[in-house]
């Protein structure tokens, strides 16, 4: 009745195949053949592109062009790039020439007359560095301060209690037996919240190069005229800067005979600048032993003291000072280069070496 169970066979349970062969497409090889390939006369054709016509509008933007391009500074600059290292080397041999020139200055005598011409010394020179010159005077500014501050028991010479809480004030300390505060920072007679300590170190250092590099800017700083009108200086400008006196300058011990001096040379109206300019200072230090601000004048540079430092210690802003101690401070006045200086003929001659 039952109808026998055919055997099941071993590919029965699989897919059914289509009867299609699998095709093995082989990887993309590159061709390693370098023979270069052959253009047909068509593609070359398709390749060459006519010259488009330009309209008369373009052909007049680019002739304004060549117009621009062709102006005279334009001409100098590219000749200039042309030019060989030969004429840059004449070029900074004229260049030296006209420095040498330059350094000449004249010699004056108390009369305000000229006497001769001298070679100033190679310092004056120098490149101006503001910068560093303002460096180094900050420097001598900060090791001029004295350490100061409060005695340690300032305040704080009381027998004092706290109340503690519980009483409606506060919890400031009091004298003893009484409602009086005493010893705290808030109260009057107390001690000072964060005073200035003693042991704090004020010293400011500098390298050596940058002080001796300072001091060479300040000195070639006093030759240039530019910078000497810029601090505010009054002058007669056909002078001669640095202004070199004969040595006769040196022994001048009264103030009538330095000021017919300088009237003479034509550099006394920088002095009645600072006579005019003497005011009041602001603030606390009228009290302090500096009532008045005096602005600087000129400065005296001589090779030994012979009188004119009496001369001249009654003229306001007027400052009289010796190689040996001759500081930034006087060549440059509160960091700012280009102070109206004297120096007599043996000074200068010193500053030669």
């Amino acid at each position: 009745m039952d109808e026998e169970k055919k055997p099941r066979s071993k590919t029965s349970g699989k897919k059914k195949e289509t009867g299609k062969k699998e095709i093995k497409i082989p990887p993309k090889t590159r061709s390693r053949s370098t023979a270069p390939k052959t253009e047909t006369p068509e593609k070359k054709a398709t390749k060459a592109v006519t010259p488009k016509a330009e309209t008369p509008e373009k052909k007049a933007a680019k002739a304004v062009k060549v117009e621009k391009l062709e102006t005279p500074e334009i001409k100098k600059k590219e000749e200039k790039k042309k030019e060989p290292a030969v004429e840059k080397k004449k070029e900074t041999e004229i260049k030296t020439k006209i420095g040498e020139k330059l350094r000449k200055i004249h010699v004056y005598s108390v009369d305000g007359e000229i006497k001769r011409n001298i070679e100033l010394p190679p310092v004056f020179t120098e490149e101006v560095r503001p910068d560093i010159i303002r460096k180094a005077v900050k420097v001598i500014q900060a090791n001029r301060r004295q350490p100061y501050g409060p005695s340690p028991m300032s305040g704080k010479r009381h027998s004092v209690e706290t109340w503690g809480k519980g009483r409606g004030v506060s919890r400031v300390k009091r004298l003893m037996g009484q409602f009086r505060g005493a010893f705290s920072p808030g109260t009057v007679g107390g001690r000072r919240a964060h005073p200035p300590r003693v042991e704090e170190v004020l010293i400011e250092k500098i390298n050596k190069k940058e002080r001796i590099k300072a001091k060479h800017s300040a000195l070639s700083a006093v030759a240039n005229a530019t910078l000497v009108k810029e601090r505010g200086h009054r002058f007669n400008t056909e002078l001669t800067l640095p202004i070199v006196v004969e040595n006769e300058f040196e022994s001048l011990d009264t103030t009538k005979k330095v000021i017919d001096a300088l009237e003479n040379l034509g550099v006394y109206e920088d002095v009645t600048r600072a006579i005019e300019g003497t005011h009041i200072r602001a603030g606390r230090g009228k009290m302090r032993g500096r009532k008045y601000r005096v602005p600087k004048s000129l400065l005296l540079i001589v090779s030994k003291f012979e009188g004119i430092e009496k001369g001249s210690r009654n003229l306001p802003g007027v400052d009289v000072t010796t190689l040996q101690q001759l500081n930034l401070e006087h060549l440059a006045p509160g960091g700012s280069p280009g102070r109206l200086t004297i120096f007599t003929e043996s000074a200068i001659s010193q500053l030669r070496g």
